[in-house]
């Protein structure tokens, strides 16, 4: 079984929206796909259980704080 969680951000330009998908990719690697689409972000966290996509929607929520707290502060 596999379990998917979508996340769908949208920012107000492109440029903040590819900004904050770089700065999430590293640390993504093989547990989220993540697109950019003009001002959108999306991103997929998939598990093969659900504690696990628990974890992995908790560390992905964390990492995206940050990358818009340093956003914002860079504005």
């Amino acid at each position: 079984m596999t379990v998917e969680c979508t996340f769908t951000l949208e920012y107000d330009s492109a440029a903040e929206a590819e900004a904050v998908a770089a700065s999430l990719r590293p640390d993504s690697q093989g547990y989220l796909d993540i697109e950019v689409d003009g001002y959108t972000v999306t991103a997929v966290a998939h598990a093969k259980t659900i504690p696990s996509l628990l974890h992995t929607v908790n560390d992905f929520l964390s990492c995206l704080s940050v990358a818009e707290k340093i956003g914002k502060g860079l504005k």
